[in-house]
């Protein structure tokens, strides 16, 4: 009977399947995915699972452990600094198995295998991105002002003069007295205007007299 004998033994001997999946997952935290058969896909997942609980756990006999099957320091370190952040929210199930067919020569089943939370980048994405969007912002509010700065000069050109006044301020002289309530009519302007109104409607009529001669000379 074969109790208490977890794992496949693939051919090989104890040592050479020890040595291999220490490769493996070397390679797996190191590169985040690797690519090999499907029996190996799967056995090595029992491997990526302890390493990462150890690294979850952070002390230092889990440290030695985990330097004990990995063959890299550097790949270790940058582990356990990322574990807590990276895998804290999950209890289990830290890689996956995607299957992407067979290989060409002896057509054995092929997988991918991969941890299944993201790597950490610190953010540098999100910075561009935020950067770009701040930058395109002053540039569209500069856009529209500038639009703005052009409608309001357009309208300035384009809109009537006053009534009151022409260009260069002078007064239009065909405008009646009466038409302006704000100012005070004066009663001999407006009996003169009235007599010349009716002179010109008059055929034949005479032109009016008109006085000539200051106040002084008539004293």
């Amino acid at each position: 009977m074969r109790h208490r004998k977890a794992g496949l033994k693939l051919s090989r001997t104890a040592s050479h399947r020890d040595a291999m999946f220490r490769n493996m997952v070397t390679s797996l935290f190191k590169h985040q995915r690797i690519r090999t058969t499907d029996a190996k896909a799967k056995e090595l997942r029992r491997w990526a699972d302890r390493i990462v609980t150890l690294a979850k756990r952070g002390d230092l006999h889990a440290r030695r452990l985990a330097l004990a099957i990995v063959r890299e320091k550097n790949v270790v370190h940058k582990l356990f600094e990322e574990a807590e952040s990276r895998f804290s929210a999950v209890a289990g199930g830290y890689t996956r198995v995607i299957k992407i067919g067979r290989r060409a020569g002896d057509a054995a089943a092929v997988s991918i295998v991969e941890l299944v939370a993201p790597a950490i980048d610190g953010g540098k994405t999100k910075k561009k991105k935020t950067d770009k969007a701040k930058a395109t912002v002053p540039a569209d509010k500069t856009v529209s002002d500038k639009t703005t700065a052009a409608e309001r000069e357009a309208d300035a050109r384009t809109a009537p003069a006053p009534a009151e006044e022409k260009a260069g301020g002078e007064v239009d002289p065909d405008e009646s007295i009466a038409a302006r309530p704000d100012e005070e009519a004066d009663p001999q302007a407006v009996a003169e205007t009235a007599e010349a109104e009716n002179a010109a409607e008059t055929p034949g009529a005479a032109p009016p007299i008109v006085d000539t001669q200051p106040d002084a000379d008539k004293k």
